[in-house]
């Protein structure tokens, strides 16, 4: 009796279990994907994404399983879940190579990789983004220079180069601003460091002749005459406009810039 009773209480629990879990539809994969071209189409994209989802589990080797994630792919960046758009797209990148549709998925996964870690609000207020993590940038410009590489001729390929010279640009900013920081801080080696990638790795960015200011002045903190006349003379070759050439002669005295405040060296740095 004891037994019979501890075998029907366990079955209770189990069907209480069954009945409160999600409920998946038992839909045909046409019914699944059809499902899903309408859920996008309504601008419903948790539908959409429930049923392309439903799909992959479902018939994962069925007629539209490819495209069932390349759908998927579009409709999580279009939720804002950035992060699952570039996996899923990593994903169809792995698992396609090749795939009539890759260039798409490179494309998205470059898209979806620069948006990872922009929170809603930032469609709306402006930031600095050279202030930010710039580990998703790097990301994108790798995925969308991918694309290039592989399809030069595809549809995403023009859009795709106009991202990646904003990105491009972006980077080299964000080179800049750390070189700038380490000359504050009086680190004229990092700094030299820093500007030196900026001119070697994004020679057409905006950034390139405050980078070979930022040289000269630290060469000439470390007394390094002959790297600082150097820096120079391509700063007076290709920005012969700039401020610090105005008097002809670069221009730079040797300040407070590079010594630290005690004030600063007890706030570790925050207060200049």
């Amino acid at each position: 009796m004891i037994q019979r009773l501890g075998l029907t209480l366990a079955t209770l629990v189990l069907l209480a279990g069954c009945a409160s879990g999600p409920k998946t539809p038992q839909l045909s994969e046409r019914q699944f994907y059809e499902d899903a071209q309408a859920a996008i189409k309504a601008n419903n994209m948790s539908l959409a994404i429930e049923r392309l989802q439903g799909l992959e589990s479902r018939y994962p080797f069925g007629r539209y399983a490819s495209q069932a994630k390349l759908d998927l792919i579009y409709c999580h960046y279009r939720a804002l879940d950035y992060e699952a758009s570039a996996a899923t797209a990593e994903r169809f990148v792995n698992t396609h190579p090749d795939h009539p549709q890759l260039d798409y998925a490179y494309y998205m996964k470059g898209l979806a990789s620069y948006s990872v870690d922009r929170g809603l609000l930032e469609r709306f207020i402006p930031s600095d983004f050279t202030e930010r993590d710039m580990g998703p940038a790097r990301e994108s410009f790798e995925d969308f220079n991918r694309l290039i590489n592989r399809f030069p001729n595809s549809l995403y390929a023009a859009d795709a180069r106009q991202r990646m010279v904003y990105l491009r640009n972006l980077l080299a900013a964000y080179e800049l601003r750390a070189a700038e920081f380490y000359m504050r801080r009086g680190a004229f080696v990092a700094a030299a460091n820093r500007g030196r990638y900026v001119v070697e790795n994004f020679d057409t960015s905006p950034s390139v002749a405050n980078a070979l200011v930022v040289m000269a002045e630290a060469y000439t903190e470390l007394d390094q005459p002959e790297l600082r006349d150097s820096s120079v003379a391509v700063l007076k070759a290709n920005f012969p406009q700039h401020p610090r050439l105005e008097s002809g002669a670069f221009e730079y005295e040797k300040t407070q810039r590079g010594r630290r405040s005690w004030a600063n060296i007890l706030s570790f740095g925050l207060i200049d």
